[in-house]
């Protein structure tokens, strides 16, 4: 069985889009660990996530020309599949 990703919704683990396994399967979860904050030399709070993503914080807000329901049906944006 692959890795299923999904969220948790009122308790219950609500799978993201992929095969879902049939009623009844026992699962075990495993909740990843935060990931790490550098806090700046200057000690001014300013902190900063680390790891190989953390360029792109550069982008983030950039584009206001967005739908406002993007962040949420960006698979009906990207891809075309049908609004959720």
């Amino acid at each position: 069985m692959p890795t299923l990703i999904g969220t948790i919704v009122n308790g219950v683990v609500v799978l993201k889009d992929g095969p879902v396994p049939p009623d009844g399967t026992e699962v075990e979860v495993m909740v990843p660990a935060a990931r790490p904050v550098e806090t700046d030399a200057a000690g001014t709070g300013d902190d900063k996530p680390t790891g190989s993503h953390s360029w792109m914080l550069e982008f983030a807000g950039k584009l206001d020309d967005m739908p406002a329901d993007f962040a949420a049906q960006h698979d009906h944006y990207i891809h075309g599949t049908p609004k959720r």
